[in-house]
């Protein structure tokens, strides 16, 4: 993290806050993870593929690669969101008082706070009620599949957080 330079000219180096840190960190590791889990559905995909023309069709090979589709999506939004890359309708915003653009950017990012704070959640309860529940084909526990739930909607809340604390802090 080199230093940001102000409008004025002038070289930022104030360290980041710690929760900026964080949120870099956790998304960094987010990324290594997203290229793992996707590496991880080609090879499958393709094994699936190969053994069903060739030999006989893997049982498991199509459950483990619906499961990493899901992580790998979840993973993604966690990382879109740290990166702002999500869709978003700015035009109307844009020519807006700086004032009320700060304040529907504090909503945004407290409604998403809200939002993910539910799927938490909901991730936990769902890890619990299913909990002595098996996958059909790998015979996993479906609590370890359940669990990218509260884990990514705490990921993506902790960048939620950074995000609302930069835009606080923007004049």
């Amino acid at each position: 993290m080199g230093a940001e330079q102000k409008p004025g000219g002038t070289a930022n180096t104030a360290p980041p806050s710690l929760l900026l840190a964080w949120s870099d960190r956790i998304n960094a590791w987010c990324e290594k993870a997203l290229f793992v889990l996707m590496l991880a559905m080609i090879f499958f995909t393709t094994l699936q593929v190969i053994t069903r023309v060739f030999f006989t069709a893997l049982s498991w090979s199509e459950e483990i690669t619906c499961f990493l589709l899901v992580y790998a999506s979840l993973v993604g939004a966690a990382v879109a969101f740290k990166r702002g890359s999500h869709i978003a309708v700015t035009f109307i915003v844009e020519y807006l008082p700086a004032g009320v653009q700060k304040a529907l950017a504090l909503l945004v990012h407290l409604l998403g706070i809200s939002f993910f704070g539910v799927i938490a959640l909901y991730g936990i309860l769902l890890m619990k009620s299913e909990s002595q529940q098996t996958s059909p084909a790998m015979m996993i526990p479906m609590i370890w599949v359940y669990l990218i739930f509260p884990v990514l909607g705490g990921i993506i809340i902790l960048h939620l957080f950074a995000g609302l604390r930069q835009t606080m802090k923007r004049g």
